[in-house]
């Protein structure tokens, strides 16, 4: 995965980007940035939806769809497009060549942080599992989370490529990105309902957290995939060996060397032993992933999930918070930056074919998780509806994924945004859906009882 390209090598030999403009314009970008990400962030907080979308609406307005502060030289756009970049230029005596490469230069910056930004996510997401309930968790929620990925997967990538017409590639990524679960957003809901202890509960959130491994399985497939151009089931059984092996390889061997983490940490008089030491860990598996040409995220992870065992697991958790808050908004203001929702305006006849694909894939995206409720076998009075509604809201994860196509260049604009549109459709109807069920689940029992 990655935001960025080589894209110095377009500079001359007598003129290269200006490094105070490059750092003035990285410096406005971030304080853009991080405006949108907590003004958006504050607004969902206060009406009960995840900040997390908050932050993607906030990309959306400073981006390419409105207001056009934060733009990327890949999406088709100049440096006289950045009204950043005007500013500059209002400023400093750019050349018409210098502005180009600051914009650029500035660019690229970014989506280094932004890409930084994915990788400390998905290591604190690793953090925040733990292996030994994952190992014990019944076989009621693996079917569940088997099926949940296996289901909107195939029914999105066929649905694309017959019904639309769409290439295999695009494809197979938009229903990659079916699979997800945001463990987080249900998880929140439950607790408000009373019910995250219940049994529907604890197979939500064991499905929920297979459903994140088996996702990122994907993702790392999916993403190697569009770097090769190519579908082979060869290739795919390879791909899929090989991210499996890769994370319970890195697991395995990562449990066997914590300790001696653990133990150098122990012995480290200056500041940030713990933090310095995880971030080291999560690096170096995240670069291994990427030489064996599979995701870099899918390394973090797994140090997440080593490093979760550990005696340590709460002071860093703890620690990596702030890392996290500093980093993560960038990624997301980011891929809602990129979005361009004016391919999705209807008022334009060959934007009409995003919108309709939107449509459908928030349709597979429903159905695809809600019949994994049915799916659980030997435990007839538990609500099964419950269950399925509870794995809808794609949330942060499902963002993730968006990121990540964008970032490749698999996906069309209109394909792009649609999945934005299913990420954000899914998360905001799960949470009232979710409550209306567990509802009628308890009027029923009072109505029983009454009888």
């Amino acid at each position: 995965m990655s935001w960025f390209h080589p894209i110095l090598a377009t500079a001359t030999e007598t003129e290269t980007a200006e490094p105070s403009l490059v750092l003035a314009g990285v410096l406005l970008s971030l304080v853009i940035i991080y405006f949108a990400s907590k003004i958006g962030g504050e607004i969902c907080a206060r009406i009960n939806l995840p900040a997390v979308l908050g932050e993607l609406v906030g990309g959306v307005v400073i981006g390419v769809s409105v207001l056009k502060l934060l733009v990327f030289p890949e999406g088709g756009m100049e440096a006289t497009d950045s009204l950043i970049i005007q500013l500059l230029q209002s400023t400093a005596n750019l050349t018409p060549t210098g502005t180009e490469l600051v914009f650029e230069s500035m660019s690229e910056v970014i989506s280094v942080l932004a890409e930084l930004g994915v990788i400390i996510l998905l290591f604190e997401i690793g953090l925040e599992s733990d292996l030994k309930e994952l190992i014990r968790v019944g076989p009621s929620a693996a079917i569940v989370a088997v099926v949940g990925v296996v289901a909107p997967f195939v029914m999105g990538t066929a649905g694309l490529v017959f019904l639309f017409g769409l290439p295999v590639i695009p494809s197979v990524f938009a229903g990659a990105a079916l699979t997800a679960t945001s463990i987080g957003i249900t998880a929140k809901v439950l607790a408000e309902l009373g019910k995250l202890s219940s049994t529907e509960g604890q197979i939500i959130i064991g499905a929920a957290v297979l459903d994140d491994i088996l996702g990122i399985i994907v993702l790392a497939v999916v993403g190697s995939l569009v770097k090769t151009g190519e579908v082979q089931i060869s290739q795919i059984i390879i791909l899929i060996i090989s991210a499996g092996a890769f994370l319970i390889g890195t697991i395995l061997v990562g449990r066997l060397i914590s300790p001696f983490l653990i133990s150098l940490v122990n012995q480290m008089k200056t500041r940030g032993q713990i933090l310095i030491t995880g971030i080291v860990f999560a690096f170096v598996l995240a670069y291994l992933a990427n030489i064996i040409q599979l995701e870099g995220i899918l390394g973090a992870f797994a140090a997440g999930l080593v490093l979760a065992e550990t005696e340590k697991r709460k002071e860093l958790e703890e620690q990596i918070i702030p890392v996290a808050d500093l980093f993560v908004p960038v990624f997301f203001v980011c891929v809602g930056a990129r979005t361009d929702l004016g391919v999705l305006n209807p008022a334009i006849p060959s934007n009409r074919e995003g919108l309709i694909i939107a449509s459908f894939l928030i349709v597979v995206a429903i159905v695809g998780k809600v019949i994994t409720g049915f799916t659980v076998w030997g435990k007839p009075n538990i609500n099964k509806l419950a269950i399925g509604v509870g794995m809808i809201p794609r949330g942060e994860v499902g963002l993730v994924f968006a990121g990540v196509g964008s970032a490749s260049g698999a996906l069309s604009p209109a394909t792009d945004a649609a999945i934005i549109v299913m990420v954000i459709a899914t998360t905001f109807v799960a949470p009232p859906l979710l409550k209306a069920v567990f509802k009628d689940e308890t009027q029923e029992v009072v109505e029983s009882e009454a009888n």
